[in-house]
């Protein structure tokens, strides 16, 4: 089989790497040129998602690029501990969440790929496709046509494969929050420990990574976001909250803002040829995003590998990934009504918290972080 991949990120490279596996032939189609280094903010792994890199056999490259996070504490706005959980797994896991920069992650995928025998193209943006009775054919702004048995859109959350599969397909709104993220080098912040403050101005997450250094990002609940180029206030809007307003204070480097979006859930992930992976079919956020990224590309690889036809595979595929899917999106807006609470609500919430997490949170996640997207391609 022959498989074009659009989008070169997590999902495509994890897609690209897991098709591989199964012997297929597979060029990947980037808009962008290749990560370098430490590009763009970090991103946090949970066991579910760590397991599918285990299953692409990638897991011990992941975690030696990044930093193991086992415990998560939850801080109310005035700095009342809510709640010291386990991070992004079961008390009982041996596997510890990872925290790594996006592009080390991406930087490790592609590069997985490629000794697997994939093909990356960089440079180059989808303007077109069309389906046959044996295959896909996509075209490309420079010109150049491709064909193959199969297309996986793997084009984010802006992504262009959606509206061409479906022109009626919902696009990205604006969440109501956006984001700033910024390194800062400080005394008394040690490692392995994942902070989420919920602020007065929304939710503030830093974390210590070895030495002094501490990674943070400012979640800022607002109706209408900040002007493009213009630096949003964010010491002015976290001064009223003890440690994140010392973090903010210690920042050597900070990263351009980032609006958070989101997408009405899609109705159409596939057709004959052409299927939707990762955020082009389902952004779902609650800093899961690439693990449900990489738990897609695991369960269509192993679909296509034992369907007896690429439509059943995708159809196979569909049928395992939306009931999950569908309920971590109930989850993921659960999670930002908290960051966008007012003063009240935010009060309510912390006190129910506190009675809540402890007794219950782990039951509660315990769907998620168990799930083990193995697809047999170890």
């Amino acid at each position: 089989m022959r498989a074009i991949v659009i989008g070169g990120g997590v999902a495509g490279a994890a897609a690209a790497l897991a098709l591989r596996r199964t012997g297929a032939e597979v060029t990947v189609y980037e808009a962008y040129e290749d990560p370098a280094g430490d590009v763009g903010s970090f991103v946090s792994l949970a066991t579910n998602g760590l397991r599918g890199l285990d299953a692409l056999g990638v897991l011990p490259t992941v975690q030696a690029a990044g930093h193991e996070v086992p415990r998560m504490r939850m801080w109310s706005a005035g700095g009342r501990l809510i709640a010291d959980v386990p991070r992004g797994r079961r008390s009982g896991d041996t596997l510890h969440s990872v925290t790594l920069m996006r592009g080390r992650l991406v930087a490790a995928l592609r590069a997985a790929a490629v000794d697997a025998g994939a093909r990356i193209v960089t440079g180059v943006r989808l303007t077109g496709l069309t389906e046959t009775g044996s295959g896909v054919v996509a075209a490309f702004g420079d010109g150049q046509r491709d064909s193959a048995d199969l297309l996986v859109a793997a084009d984010g959350i802006w992504s262009t494969v959606r509206g061409l599969l479906d022109p009626a397909a919902p696009t990205a709104e604006y969440a109501g929050l956006y984001s700033v993220s910024g390194v800062s080098t400080m005394d008394g912040v040690k490692p392995g420990v994942f902070h989420l403050t919920f602020a007065r101005n929304g939710a503030f997450i830093h974390l210590g990574v070895g030495g002094r250094e501490v990674w943070w990002s400012a979640q800022v609940a607002a109706p209408v976001p900040p002007p493009p180029g213009t630096p949003p206030p964010i010491a002015e809007l976290y001064r009223d909250e003890a440690v994140p307003s010392a973090v903010i204070a210690a920042t050597t480097a900070v990263q351009p803002t980032v609006l958070m979006h989101v997408v009405d859930p899609v109705a159409t992930w596939h057709s004959g040829r052409v299927v939707l992976i990762g955020d082009a079919a389902h952004p779902v956020g609650a800093g899961q995003g690439a693990s449900m990224a990489i738990e897609d590309a695991v369960v269509l690889a192993a679909a296509l590998r034992d369907a007896p036809s690429v439509s059943a595979a995708l159809q196979a595929f569909s049928g395992e990934r939306r009931p999950r899917i569908t309920k971590l999106l109930g989850a993921a807006e659960d999670n930002r009504r908290a960051k966008k609470a007012g003063a009240l609500k935010r009060r309510l919430q912390a006190a129910g918290m506190r009675l809540f997490v402890p007794l219950f949170y782990e039951r509660a996640t315990a769907w998620l972080y168990a799930y083990e997207p193995d697809g047999g391609l170890r």
